[in-house]
């Protein structure tokens, strides 16, 4: 008994490079996965550093013209668009997963179109946003 147990392959551990480079996810389980971060990244960075700088700006004209300023820098423009990006990521995909609780679109070719839709306008989305913005 202990001789079979010795032969039997040790399990591979899942690690973070190992999702990205050597399993191969289907672009449903991306949009799927994209989804919860684009949703955590809502919730926990953004919504301090947006609420941060409405309380700045409305505090008074000073503050409002410090919060102008910090907005056209690089770094602010950037976290900008990577806010943008989740919201309308966030949406999109909201609206697929809506519609695919209500049986529209199930079928595998349907949801993979879908999925391909859902990521090309969260990131048009941001581009569109990017461009205006610098």
């Amino acid at each position: 008994m202990s001789n079979a147990a010795a032969k039997k392959p040790r399990p591979k551990y899942l690690s973070l490079s190992a999702l990205l480079f050597e399993i191969r996810l289907p672009v449903t389980a991306w949009t799927s996965g994209l989804h919860r971060i684009s949703g955590a990244l809502l919730v926990l960075p953004f919504v301090a550093w947006l609420l941060y700088l409405l309380d700045t700006a409305l505090a008074s004209e000073q503050g409002y013209r410090q919060v102008q300023a910090y907005l056209g820098g690089p770094i602010a423009k950037l976290g900008l668009i990577i806010f943008v990006w989740a919201f309308a990521h966030h949406f999109f995909a909201g609206i697929r997963f809506l519609l695919l609780d209500l049986n529209k679109g199930i079928e595998i070719h349907r949801a993979r179109a879908s999925a391909y839709v859902t990521i090309v306008l969260g990131v048009l989305t941001a581009l569109v946003f990017a461009w205006r913005i610098w």
